[in-house]
């Protein structure tokens, strides 16, 4: 296989996010397969001495950071490279345009992900998606482009990547999927517990390495209620086609049942860089030095439902994801908020659910919102909640 993709040019890849957990993650899979990729773009929004340190390392063609005050930094430390060096969110916007670009790996954080996808489908690239807010707030609208401009779309989440590779080769419709969550580090705690627990403590995964953000709402099962949203608009289902299942050991990635009953599964250690590979390779896998799994080693599999008493989050993504329109982009802009006065002890663990759910029955709903309306309505909403704390 790998001869195959060796006949074809490099394939040049523009990592968006690129010192993020996601990012680094990429970079290694990159320099695994340095015969067959290039980092062309590497973008960061504020750590810039990472993003110097890769760029010397990788040597891509462009470079942007996107807090203006810290390009003067990077354009000094890069002077001596032939490496183009650009700064803001337009910047970004514009460089995944590139006709040299293959593949665009979307792994910046939140809703600032989706202005620089939209940009990337409109320009006909293959869309590595990372990034499951930009399906979250704007599925109707990204889906519609990308079928317009013939971009594929390729899942990296963990559990999107599963279901992806469960459907390949199959002409079978769907009765429904089944995507597995950890639990995090707080899934047999009380409601009693849950109200005195620190950041401290939901920043540390049981299985997972993952930056700060997406790490608090995996605690607060916020992530797995997105994942659900974007997997509605990934494989095009209903609500009711879409199950979570408790899976503490993270070996089952998630499954597929079939409408004959047959179940379809995706094993595999919890490695970040499978999901990531593969989407730089579809359809081929490539040969890696990631850790296999060991069925005599592996602990016992358990599978349990979600509480959603405790973990309001999933049930508020369930609610959003049938009310539709701009429901799921207030959601998004109420977690970004929360989230972040949660790691700046601003705000209780549960606090962050009652917010939410203010949140979304406060905001005003539009059935059919362009890409302004969900512009104005993240503005908006972060506006509202930012005033409660």
């Amino acid at each position: 296989m790998k001869q195959i993709l060796m006949e074809n040019k490099k394939k040049k890849i523009a990592l968006l996010g690129s010192t993020g957990s996601i990012g680094t993650q990429a970079l290694e899979v990159i320099r695994e397969h340095a015969d067959l990729y290039e980092a062309y773009v590497l973008t960061a929004n504020n750590n810039a001495d990472l993003l110097i340190r890769q760029a010397r390392e990788f040597r891509p063609e462009t470079v942007v950071v996107a807090n203006e005050a810290k390009y003067a930094q990077v354009q000094e430390a890069l002077s001596d490279l032939p490496i183009k060096v650009y700064a803001g969110a337009d910047a970004i916007c514009q460089v995944v345009r590139e006709q040299a670009i293959d593949i665009v790996l979307t792994a910046m954080v939140g809703f600032a992900g989706l202005r620089p996808t939209i940009s990337a489908i409109e320009a006909h690239k293959t869309i590595a998606l990372a990034n499951k807010e930009t399906l979250v707030v704007a599925g109707a609208l990204i889906t519609e482009l990308a079928l317009r401009h013939r971009a594929a779309i390729i899942p990296v989440d963990s559990e999107h990547s599963a279901i992806f590779q469960c459907l390949m080769g199959e002409h079978s419709p769907i009765e429904k999927i089944i995507l597995t969550a950890s639990g995090g580090p707080f899934r047999t705690f009380t409601r009693e517990q849950l109200q005195h627990v620190t950041k401290e403590q939901a920043l540390k995964h049981p299985n997972w390495e993952m930056g700060a953000k997406i790490t608090i709402d995996s605690a607060s099962m916020m992530n797995k209620g997105f994942e659900v949203i974007e997997a509605k608009w990934l494989f095009d289902l209903t609500p009711e086609q879409i199950e979570v299942v408790v899976h503490p050991q993270s070996v089952v990635h998630s499954a597929v049942q079939f409408a004959d009953g047959a179940v379809k599964a995706q094993l595999g250690v919890p490695d970040m860089r499978v999901p990531i590979q593969l989407a730089f390779s579809y359809p081929e896998r490539l040969h890696s030095s990631f850790d296999r799994l060991d069925f005599c080693q592996a602990s016992p599999l358990t599978f349990e439902r979600p509480d959603t008493e405790r973990f309001r989050n999933l049930a508020l993504a369930y609610e959003a994801m049938r009310r539709g329109g701009n429901m799921p982009c207030i959601l998004n802009a109420a977690n970004e908020v929360v989230n972040r006065a949660f790691l700046e002890d601003r705000v209780g663990f549960l606090q962050m659910s009652d917010l939410m759910e203010q949140a979304m029955s406060r905001m005003s709903y539009i059935a059919e919102p362009t890409l302004e309306d969900y512009l104005q309505t993240d503005a908006e909403t972060r506006a509202l909640v930012s005033g409660w704390l």
